[in-house]
């Protein structure tokens, strides 16, 4: 659990930067969130503090303080161990420089939870040309991260992630911009879970043995997003990400969002996404037999599964005018729910035959609350 969330947090971080733009300094503003998420036997909620400040020149830093609670009693918990609870803590410094059309960005990012210690470092540069019509993104990041397990003070397995980024931003019309981003990972270390297993028959039941993944990982993927701005006030917009890597992995993801401003204040999002994923060449939900290939894992998240997703916010301005130091302020609040389908993922908390128990399912909610400030 711990090695998957950790690569999921980096990458999200990283894509964040790929949203190309113009050449305009962030605004100074604060953000108070507190999230939630609940879904297949897991709990996780936590407040988030991101304060932005800047020279109104050339330069402007922000700071980020995130934590997670985690309670889990998940499918692999439920059937391989027992139900565990821990804290996750991430504190993110960066920096951005504007010179010109050209904005310079700095982001260094350090999590810790009992398991899992993870650095993160990237730089960005974003250059607008031909009149602010075009932006053009390049990026690096690194991740050193260390692998440790609760109970073994003696294992420790190191973990280093690159990753190479490319974005383009144009403005087709008045009305249409379009995004294309383009990114390469690689990834190097143990690359696996020390708490989970695979399992292998054994005569008429199966028998559990420790997954051994390949400790190297090239993932590629490719992202076109378009927003179309009606004539109403509103906006549409489109997304598609196609996803390939080396453990034969291949995703595609599908967006539609809409946004619609109401009176002065209001304003409400609507978001459905799809997404879908083969296996890894070395998954399998049950083995012939003992070591039966080099590499093995039954994680579901390398399954064969699908998801779907629809969500609504509402934002509201607090402020018709400025107040003090404050410019404007917000509240918003976000709901999404997916559903998850796996296709070759036995659950097997319910009973069934070895090798053909009913296939894993599960529903999940996720809440988001902001505060925001700009001063």
């Amino acid at each position: 659990m711990a090695a998957t969330r950790r690569r999921a947090a980096w990458l999200t971080l990283l894509l964040a930067s790929l949203s190309a733009r113009a050449a305009v300094l962030p605004e100074d503003r604060a953000d108070a969130l507190y999230h939630s998420y609940d879904g297949g036997g897991v709990e996780v909620t936590g407040p988030s503090i991101l304060v932005r400040k800047g020279d109104n020149r050339n330069f402007s830093v922000s700071a980020n303080y995130y934590v997670d609670s985690i309670s889990s009693a998940s499918i692999d918990v439920v059937t391989q161990g027992s139900p565990y609870s821990e804290q996750r803590e991430q504190k993110s410094l960066g920096v951005d420089y504007l010179h010109g059309d050209t904005i310079m960005s700095l982001n260094y990012t350090r999590s810790e939870e009992s398991d899992y210690k993870a650095d993160t470092a990237s730089f960005s540069i974003s250059q607008s040309m031909f009149g602010d019509l075009t932006t053009v993104t390049l990026g690096y990041g690194r991740g050193k991260d260390d692998v440790l397990q609760n109970g073994n003070p003696d294992f420790s397995e190191p973990v280093d992630r690159q990753q190479y980024r490319v974005g383009l931003s144009q403005i087709l019309t008045k009305n249409l911009i379009l995004g294309l981003n383009f990114e390469n990972v690689t990834e190097e270390g143990f690359l696996s879970n020390p708490y989970r297993s695979d399992r292998y028959l054994d005569g008429a039941t199966f028998v559990y043995e420790p997954e051994n993944y390949p400790r190297t990982r090239t993932s590629n993927a490719v992202a076109l997003n378009m927003k179309y701005y009606l004539p109403y006030r509103a906006a549409l917009g489109l997304g598609y990400r196609y996803y390939a890597d080396d453990w034969d992995i291949e995703s595609h993801t599908a967006q539609v969002d809409y946004t619609q401003p109401f009176g002065k204040r209001w304003i409400l999002d609507v978001v459905a996404r799809y997404y879908t994923q083969s296996a890894a060449d070395f998954y399998s939900d049950l083995f012939p037999r003992q070591d039966a290939q080099n590499f093995r894992a039954r994680d579901k998240e390398l399954s064969r599964f699908s998801d779907v997703s629809l969500g609504a916010g509402v934002s509201y301005a607090l402020l018709s005018h400025a107040w003090g130091y404050i410019d404007r302020a917000e509240i918003s609040f976000k709901y999404r729910r997916f559903w998850f389908s796996y296709d070759n993922f036995s659950d097997l908390s319910r009973n069934g035959p070895v090798g053909d128990e009913p296939a894993y399912a599960f529903t999940a909610d996720v809440i988001q609350l902001y505060l925001s400030a700009w001063y």
